[in-house]
């Protein structure tokens, strides 16, 4: 199981990094791919088996709440059990030439421990929107984007985007955020 999540997290930094090299390669205009990794090790201090929520506190003391709906062997956890969380996050941007109508894609993925061991797995969710420029403000690096529904949202673009100023009114952005969770429970 740990090789496993160890593979999947590994194949999402080598997607970011490929993301990346496509984007400086490929793109004409600006582009960034942003990898965020965040680890927590814990000790688990309650479990509500009823609504399927596990709550975990840090070594400072920081208490995190986890969703455990697909979480198979539940049953199995208890007060006290260490547990490894890893959550992975690639944010990329990206500008490509109009034509297109704006979109919405989803995608998740979920691999759980087998039957009979401890809880664990990986959940893996990408989401891609498509969305025309309404308005740019490279003082704040802030760009509204107008959706597949018509709405606009307001984005605030970090300073990896390094040309984020060539972007224009009408052009076409792509944001697409990958996030996953990795999630391993040992007996103390």
């Amino acid at each position: 199981m740990k090789k496993n999540i160890l593979a999947l997290l590994s194949a999402m930094m080598l997607i970011g990094g490929i993301s990346c090299a496509q984007n400086k390669e490929g793109a004409a205009k600006s582009g960034a791919v942003v990898v965020d990794v965040v680890k927590l090790t814990g000790i688990v201090k309650a479990i509500d088996r009823e609504k399927k929520m596990v709550t975990v506190e840090g070594s400072g003391g920081r208490t995190v709440v986890i969703d455990a709906t697909n979480a198979r062997n539940l049953d199995q956890l208890k007060v006290g059990d260490r547990v490894n969380l890893t959550y992975v996050e690639e944010v990329a941007l990206f500008v490509r030439k109009s034509g297109e109508a704006p979109s919405v894609t989803e995608s998740q993925n979920v691999e759980l421990a087998p039957k009979g061991e401890k809880p664990g797995g990986v959940i893996t969710k990408t989401i891609e929107v498509t969305g025309n420029v309404e308005s740019i403000d490279t003082n704040n690096r802030t760009i509204a984007l107008k959706g597949p529904a018509g709405n606009v949202r307001t984005y605030k673009v970090g300073p990896e985007a390094k040309r984020f100023n060539e972007i224009k009114r009408g052009d076409q952005v792509v944001l697409r955020v990958t996030q996953a969770v990795a999630l391993s429970v040992e007996n103390p």
